[in-house]
């Protein structure tokens, strides 16, 4: 089972940020919260902070864990955990994604998100 840590990024509106997958990778074109596989002797919250510097050239603080759910594609396992953060330095760059978004929690409706990070959304329109 791979693991893959996810970051819930909010602004200081409480705006939230999504990006879309990059359309040449698996669920191209899908929204996400950004991140990415936790590597071998590595903690969940390093995992975060790394991944987010390689794909939006951010720094972020990892605050608080949100929950995690396993989910089953054809091909792959993987246990999805995500975070609540916040930038501390830095202005977003898309070095993966196609496309990104700060948007409201009811906006999240409006958008096609990859079957794994669904749960993220289910969780925050709680």
């Amino acid at each position: 089972m791979i693991q893959v840590v996810a970051g819930i990024i909010k602004d200081k509106e409480n705006k939230i940020f999504i990006a879309q997958r990059n359309l040449k990778k698996s669920q191209g074109g899908l929204w996400e919260f950004p991140g990415g596989k936790i590597e071998v002797n590595e903690s969940r919250e390093h995992a975060l902070i790394r991944e987010l510097q390689e794909e939006l050239d951010i720094t972020v603080e990892v605050n608080k864990y949100v929950g995690e759910k396993t989910f089953e594609y054809p091909d792959k396992s993987i246990n999805l955990i995500a975070f609540e953060c916040k930038i501390i330095s830095g202005e977003v760059k898309l070095e993966e994604h196609e496309d990104s978004k700060w948007v409201r929690i009811e906006e999240l409706k409006n958008f096609k998100f990859s079957p794994a990070d669904e749960f993220i959304v289910e969780i925050l329109e709680k």
